[in-house]
């Protein structure tokens, strides 16, 4: 197995060898009893005549291809999220042409599962917008997901965090799209540790304020929506609110610290999923599910077990940057050819970083070709200066 120098956390090079990575199908065995949705990245197109800063330039063949293979994992796709740079690199123009295309490919998969997000986010967040300028947005964004034959992801508005004068004007918001949509949609609440911009949402600081704003506002909508995302990093928080959802509504995890507990559940319920880091453990995430539709409850959390470290590194604060280790993950399994991203955000994590992902990601078997992926992390260390 090839071996490499990797930086520490004190400046210094430690010897790593890779070890045999754990032999994941490719293909699901059977249907899950959860739902999965991985939130699906992005493939930059390095080659394209485009500022990276400024342009969201999209291969769209190599993205429209790994979520097909996400659907052989018997994954669904939870689409135009912040895990594809939504609102961070990725316009609702671009965000548009992706929801399009995907949808478009789901159509030939038969039981693909995909939910696409709408928001606000082309509407420049500030206090002087009114509610009605945050409703018109998201209604012009539900009304071409629904226009394309897609499931609503009502996405957290950065707008409305903006101009929100108290609780009751996130209960107006959200009664009033909810009251004009086709079918239930999901709700999703992400919190401030994802997008700084999300602070206070629900019209509180306090989470569990903030929690009781959110659940007053499903139960008066509950026939409209399928379930909730919470993004808040605290297993507590989830199984709190878990525990008060009205009848029907679904708490899908955000929680990309707790997963497996959180799926996995207790005596009173569980969790769904979508998740940001099925991404980047999408073959460990399949098989863990399988295992524990089959009841054997201990491979799922000897799947699961050693991916948690991976994730925590991934989303370690500021974990708005996580999309990088994401990406990183899917370059060095040769999902893609090359380490770029939409907005330049591959330089938004340190080699140290990266040098931990790869040890993490190796301890969890899933580095599929260890060849390959030393090589390529050979490349990322020559690039910051370090012979391996």
């Amino acid at each position: 197995m090839p071996t490499l120098n990797l930086p520490n956390n004190n400046g210094g090079l430690v010897p790593f060898t890779t070890s045999t990575p754990r032999d994941f199908p490719t293909r699901a065995n059977r249907p899950f009893n959860r739902i999965a949705y991985s939130a699906a990245h992005v493939v930059a197109d390095p080659r394209a005549e485009a500022d990276p800063w400024v342009d969201a330039a999209i291969d769209w063949d190599a993205t429209i291809q790994y979520r097909l293979g996400l659907y052989d994992l018997g994954l669904g796709v939870a689409e135009a999220m912040d895990t594809a740079q939504r609102g961070m690199g990725l316009d609702w123009a671009a965000s548009q042409e992706l929801i399009r295309r995907s949808l478009s490919a789901a159509k030939d998969i038969p039981g693909a599962r995909i939910a696409c997000g709408a928001g606000t986010d082309h509407l420049e967040p500030s206090p002087d917008l009114s509610l009605d300028d945050v409703i018109r947005a998201y209604e012009e964004q539900v009304e071409f997901v629904e226009g394309q034959g897609g499931r609503i992801i009502l996405m957290a508005s950065r707008a409305l965090a903006a101009c929100a004068k108290s609780p009751d004007d996130y209960a107006k918001v959200y009664g009033r799209i909810l009251g004009q949509v086709r079918e239930p949609v999901l709700i999703h609440w992400l919190g401030e540790m994802f997008d700084p911009a999300l602070a206070g949402y629900w019209g509180h600081g306090d989470h569990m304020a903030a929690m009781d704003v959110c659940l007053d506002m499903l139960a008066g909508n509950a026939a409209k929506i399928d379930g909730i995302k919470i993004s808040l990093l605290d297993k507590d928080k989830e199984i709190a609110m878990r525990r008060r959802l009205p009848d029907g509504v679904r708490m899908y995890t955000g929680d990309d610290f707790n997963y497996a507990e959180l799926i996995a559940g207790d005596e009173i319920g569980y969790s769904d999923a979508l998740l940001g880091i099925f991404d980047a453990i999408a073959p460990a995430a399949s098989a863990a599910l399988d295992a524990f539709a089959a009841g054997d409850t201990a491979k799922f959390h000897d799947i699961l077990a050693p991916t948690v470290p991976l994730s925590r590194h991934i989303f370690k604060a500021p974990t708005r940057f996580y999309k990088t280790g994401v990406v990183f993950m899917a370059w060095l399994n040769g999902h893609q050819d090359h380490f770029v991203m939409v907005g330049g955000q591959q330089s938004a994590r340190s080699l140290s970083h990266l040098a931990e992902l790869f040890r993490l990601a190796d301890a969890a078997g899933l580095l599929r070709d260890p060849d390959m992926a030393a090589s390529r992390m050979a490349t990322v260390l020559a690039m910051h200066g370090v012979e391996s």
